[in-house]
């Protein structure tokens, strides 16, 4: 048994029903917490419901769509009706609509910000109400993705939800730190249905579902593990031992542990009296053109959810 423990504690963890969401709350509820588990599909919401009591753990379904604010409200009632508090959101429920940017719809785009973008808002919104309200501090933790980093060709609406939630929660962590809340960003990478879209990675999950262990280079280098992999990382965050760690971005995946840095100025240059476009051009030239850097990582990253 780790001795990071949750016990007392309560987590509502959205998009709970299958993959990465399953295995957040499975650990949550393993280390002692209380979980309310969310998903769109009731007899998904079930399994990792049953999942977690059959192994005598504690825990409720709560079904419907994140984004609207009904739903949102709806998870912190069912974890106070359920268990007398909350403590912990895992805003973790998403859906993917892959088009390159000419062919997207204004369906793709909003559905996908909708669900990872405008839910995680409206989710996070209820919990840090109620948290200030209770007065015991608390955990509210985003999932983000290497998309969010980086970018990801065909992903404008992903890139831009997962890029706005590393945002929403730096922002979260100053709003709420009197509060004794954090706020801090997952950014996960494992062999999940998401990965699986990818065609370089296709191959190996199909390998990792019929039960092959995970290559050590697809493990370290790609760092892709199982979603099982990345829990004890929302776990961490969900306790006590991490209550001085907030407004961060922080990635797991396979074997590795990483620490994203904030956005951070790489130079300046100055002219008196201001820029004309000739002078932007000769400075670009001459001192930041071999600072610039890449677009998008130097190899291929995994996906999350």
């Amino acid at each position: 048994m780790s001795g990071v423990r949750l016990d007392g504690r309560v987590a509502i963890v959205t998009g709970a029903g299958r993959s990465l969401g399953r295995a957040y709350a499975i650990a949550l509820a393993a280390a002692g917490a209380a979980v309310v588990v969310n998903d769109i599909d009731q007899a998904s919401a079930d399994e990792t419901v049953d999942a977690i009591t059959t192994a005598g753990g504690r825990a409720v379904s709560s079904v419907g769509p994140v984004g609207p604010t009904e739903t949102a409200d709806q998870l912190v009632t069912a974890a106070v009706d359920a268990f007398g508090r909350l403590d912990v959101l895992v805003a973790n429920a998403g859906v993917l609509r892959d088009r390159v940017l000419w062919k997207m719809s204004d369906d793709d785009f909003d559905a996908v910000i909708g669900t990872h973008l405008r839910g995680t808002f409206t989710c996070g919104r209820a919990a840090a109400r109620f948290l200030r309200e209770q007065g015991e501090g608390g955990r509210l933790i985003l999932i983000g993705s290497p998309a969010g980093q980086f970018g990801s060709f065909g992903q404008t609406n992903y890139a831009a939800a997962k890029a706005g939630l590393v945002a929403m929660a730096r922002t979260w962590s100053l709003e709420l730190a009197r509060d004794g809340i954090t706020a801090n960003t997952v950014i996960p990478t494992a062999l999940s249905p998401m990965t699986a879209t990818i065609p370089e990675y296709a191959e190996h999950y199909r390998r990792f579902v019929e039960g092959e262990p995970i290559p050590r280079d697809l493990r370290r280098d790609r760092a892709l593990g199982s979603p099982e992999d990345v829990a004890p990382l929302v776990v961490w965050l969900a306790s006590g031992e991490s209550q001085e760690v907030t407004g961060q971005a922080i990635g797991i995946g396979g074997d590795r542990l990483a620490l994203y840095s904030h956005p951070a100025v790489l130079d300046v240059e100055y002219a008196e009296g201001g820029w004309g476009a000739d002078g932007i051009d000769a400075a670009w030239r001459a001192r930041f053109a071999p600072q610039a850097q890449l677009s998008g990582p130097p190899s291929r990253k995994g996906a999350d959810e």
